[in-house]
């Protein structure tokens, strides 16, 4: 009423100032906000706040709402968004993208697989993003940004051992680490129970960590071609004193690495942050090379972390939230955002944009060849119990390899096809 009055008042001064006046307020009248959540930690506050100027300009009718979330009890929030019990609007949700599948099982997604083959390129995305988000041909999570290990390496203990160049595949690997690996010093730090590691060299020898098959799923760690990727962990890890019975988080490995007597861990490159924070010393003596593979001319494979979007179907502002996705995965934001959070773009012909960062440079080729855990929504249920670390233990310790991994592979189908 207020607004009203003001107007007519204007009106009665000049005719001009009336027209102004409706003009504002058809405009706020149908300006139409959209809410994005996003997870702690995954954007910076700058970058949040520059696209989100940069957006609001691009399209003048719709104001951004960006929420930031706690990774602890998202899944609860989520369902309650798709199931339509949430107090909290949200048109766009960043999703971990193992975690796609559980929502995609829940049902309330809204699928972009038009989207995604018309606008936003989807021919080029990381598959280890990608294929979590996708059933039946149909996809319902949209890529963002990838993160995933290589190896970091100690340059003075690289120079002290005569090794110039890092190693390109499995045998040169092999073969200089067991040059650094001597008295005190570790060739590598490999924690027994670092069970990312072992997927990616099941994924190279061309096992799987389960399979689907005939509406059921099995766990296939006992098939040859797994036990040849644990086979060579195996080998790798007797080049150090990585404990048998624990990850790579007891205790954590970027403070082992920090003492200086390591010459290699595997981890994501922001692990160099932390050893560097550490031990001071070895600021600016961090190396990176992606994980090797069987050959040189492709990188070795790696568990692909990272994040998805989706859009719930119960959104009042499709077409709005479809906009916001476009302008995330643009060449321009994800360009910014890689450079800004040293992460992977979503898509393999965007790897040249992380050139001059190390880390993200040496992340990329390993993106290209990575992949993610199976697409089952009781993964997590899998990963929470986890049979794949005592298999692993038991291999290190001398047990029947084909055995334990008979053990876990029994445990893991159990848990993927028992009812809930």
């Amino acid at each position: 009423m207020r607004f009203l009055a003001v107007c007519t008042a204007l009106a009665a001064a000049a005719a001009t100032a009336l027209t102004g006046c409706v003009q504002s307020a058809d405009q706020a009248a149908g300006r139409q906000k959209v809410t994005l959540w996003l997870m702690k930690g995954s954007a910076s506050e700058d970058f949040i706040d520059r696209f989100t100027a940069s957006f609001e300009q691009d399209h003048p009718g719709l104001d951004l709402d960006v929420r930031i979330q706690e990774w602890t009890g998202i899944g609860d929030k989520v369902n309650a968004v798709l199931d339509g019990t949430s107090k909290e609007p949200a048109d766009v949700i960043e999703v971990g993208n193992t975690q796609v599948a559980q929502y995609i099982e829940t049902g309330g997604l809204s699928e972009l697989t038009l989207e995604g083959l018309r606008e936003w390129g989807s021919k080029d995305w990381l598959k280890g993003l990608a294929e979590p988000g996708s059933i039946n041909g149909a996809q319902y999570g949209v890529p963002w940004y990838a993160a995933n290990r290589v190896v970091v390496y100690n340059k003075d203990l690289f120079a002290n051992a005569g090794i110039k160049t890092p190693p390109k595949n499995r045998q040169e690997w092999i073969q200089a680490t067991q040059k650094l690996d001597k008295g005190d010093q570790q060739g590598i730090y490999l924690a027994g129970q670092n069970w990312y590691v072992l997927a990616g060299f099941v994924w190279d020898e061309g096992g799987e960590l389960a399979v689907e098959t005939g509406g059921k799923w099995v766990g296939t760690l006992d098939d040859e071609k797994a036990l040849a990727g644990m086979e060579f962990y195996k080998q790798l890890q007797a080049l150090g004193d990585g404990p048998r019975t624990a990850d790579e988080e007891t205790p954590p490995q970027s403070q082992v690495f920090a003492r200086g007597q390591v010459a290699q861990i595997i981890a994501p490159p922001s692990q160099a942050a932390e050893i560097e924070a550490a031990n001071p010393a070895l600021k600016g003596r961090l190396g990176f090379f992606p994980i090797p593979g069987k050959t040189s001319d492709k990188a070795g494979s790696v568990f692909t972390g990272g994040s998805d979007l989706i859009i719930p179907e119960r959104t009042g502002h499709r077409k709005g939230a479809v906009d916001v996705i476009t302008a995330l995965v643009s060449e321009k934001w994800q360009t910014e955002l890689a450079r800004t959070m040293s992460y992977v773009p979503n898509k393999t012909t965007l790897a040249h944009v992380v050139e001059g960062n190390e880390g993200a440079t040496n992340m990329a080729p390993g993106a290209a060849q990575g992949r993610a855990t199976p697409t089952s929504a009781r993964w997590a249920e899998v990963e929470a119990k986890n049979p794949i670390k005592p298999f692993m233990t038991a291999v290190l310790t001398g047990q029947d390899p084909k055995q334990a991994a008979r053990t876990a592979s029994a445990e893991i189908g159990r848990i993927l096809s028992s009812d809930r």
